[in-house]
């Protein structure tokens, strides 16, 4: 799916290995490979995991911002459970709280065994797309 997501090339998703897999407003899903995303110890970096993270939930509040409107971050908090070193990192962004100014989302990541890594939550602000 992220090959249809049109302006993604050159930017931290693309550099990242970041996959949209599922895409909605109430619910984002993706994946990212721990390779190359890790800190000198051979760990998943915890800012990869943070990028992950608002990457599904962005996604989903900017398609709920929908036509003429745009999302950005204004909170993010995550708890890192555990790393991992090899593998890919699944994550699933729900939505929480969908408002006409503000959307909230939970997001789980998930290694591939299926054990959490870290538990996210982003708020944001739903704004007028510039030029519209």
């Amino acid at each position: 799916m992220t090959d249809t997501v049109p302006g993604l090339a050159g930017t931290l998703i693309e550099r990242m290995g970041i996959e949209l897999l599922e895409a909605a407003p109430d619910r984002c899903t993706g994946t990212m490979p721990v390779a190359g995303n890790t800190q000198p110890m051979g760990l998943l970096h915890g800012g990869a995991s943070a990028v992950l993270a608002e990457t599904l939930g962005s996604v989903a509040a900017d398609l709920h911002a929908g036509a003429g409107r745009t999302a950005v971050g204004v909170d993010l908090n995550v708890t890192h459970h555990r790393s991992a070193r090899t593998g890919v990192v699944h994550g699933e962004a729900v939505a929480v709280s969908l408002g006409r100014r503000l959307a909230s989302y939970s997001i789980a990541l998930t290694d591939d065994d299926g054990r959490r890594i870290a538990t996210a939550h982003l708020t944001c602000m739903l704004l007028d797309a510039p030029g519209a």
